[in-house]
């Protein structure tokens, strides 16, 4: 069995780039439900955002994936009064088994100093400054990645919804609806989820999911919307509810495990958390951190609080060898103005 690295770093984001004096880069979080972009200039510390729909290649198809990103990203370019060439670096992350077709689209079509990877290295970069360290998204999917102090990098999960995405809110929500179908049949523990399945979704009854889901269908996003009822009944004391997000925990973190064994971290290092499901907060964030820590005691493990789409403009700015020029928490601030003042909302 073959156990190379699933994702690398492209070369342009393993080390600053020397001697750089770029101003202008972008930073793009391309995910199933929505993507944004954001142009930050290093000088003026202003910052422009742009929108688009689902940019998952595997939700929508390379096409339309590429379409949505373009319309983001041209947004974001001009709100900031530039053109795509002005760009001193570009990183896309975007959401998604396979990036290459992606990759390829957004080539032939941009500048090449556009590097597009996969979301989660946009997550690892929000969560860790870019730096040695993990990052672990839970939204609509999930995905881990990580890099080592002397550079290797490893990726766990992120297989999709039909093969993966332990420890998702897709994962979650489908797995609370089928809770529900066995507290109705008798197979499963009564639970709270059944009621609260039956409201969210405006059936007449638990046996109506079954024909809303396969005949609808009901797409990923809408089933993983539920999440958060499920989080709802947890933290009300539902027994069931309370063991999903156990198990949730363990899932997601034998993952996070396997990218620092793999990465040779050690020590202190951050682990950032990253999306919708870890809004369930204790629920979800304690048994993780209990499990993690047993193999790296000294690991930090917090819920980042900066937008995903922040990891890609310190990449970018890596890329256009200005890396340090713009601290973590100076880049939060600007990202939450913008956002605020956009009406935008974080996964």
């Amino acid at each position: 069995m073959r156990r190379d690295p699933l994702l690398t770093l492209p070369s342009a984001l393993l080390a600053p780039a020397a001697g750089g004096e770029g101003r202008y880069v972008m930073g793009v979080d391309g995910g199933a439900t929505k993507t944004l972009a954001a142009v930050l200039d290093l000088e003026e510390r202003t910052l422009h955002l742009g929108h688009g729909a689902s940019s998952n290649a595997d939700a929508v198809g390379a096409r339309v994936a590429t379409e949505s990103l373009l319309r983001a990203t041209d947004e974001a370019i001009d709100r900031a009064g530039l053109e795509p060439k002005q760009l001193d670096g570009a990183v896309l992350a975007i959401a998604g088994t396979d990036t290459d077709a992606v990759a390829e689209h957004v080539g032939a079509a941009r500048p090449g100093n556009w590097v597009v990877v996969n979301d989660v290295v946009g997550a690892w970069a929000a969560a860790t400054g870019a730096q040695p360290g993990v990052g672990a998204i839970s939204g609509t999917g999930s995905n881990v990645f990580g890099v080592g102090p002397d550079g290797r990098s490893w990726r766990a999960g992120g297989w999709g919804h039909l093969l993966g995405d332990e420890g998702s809110g897709y994962w979650l929500a489908a797995r609370s609806l089928r809770a529900a179908l066995a507290d109705r049949d008798g197979s499963g523990l009564q639970t709270a989820l059944s009621d609260a399945a039956v409201e969210f979704f405006g059936v007449r009854s638990v046996e109506a999911l079954a024909t809303l889901v396969y005949s609808k269908p009901l797409t990923k996003s809408e089933i993983a919307a539920f999440a958060i009822e499920t989080a709802r009944a947890a933290h009300a004391g539902d027994a069931v509810a309370r063991a999903l997000f156990e198990r949730a925990a363990a899932e997601l973190g034998a993952q996070v495990v396997a990218v620092i064994e793999q990465t040779g971290l050690s020590g202190r290092f951050p682990v950032g958390l990253i999306g919708s499901a870890f809004k369930a907060g204790s629920l979800f964030v304690d048994p993780l951190t209990a499990l993690v820590r047993r193999v790296a005691p000294e690991v930090t493990v917090a819920v980042v609080e900066m937008a995903p789409v922040g990891g890609c403009l310190h990449l970018a700015a890596r890329a256009a060898g200005r890396e340090g020029v713009l601290a973590s928490e100076e880049l939060r601030r600007l990202l939450d103005d913008a956002l605020a003042r956009d009406g935008a909302f974080r996964e």
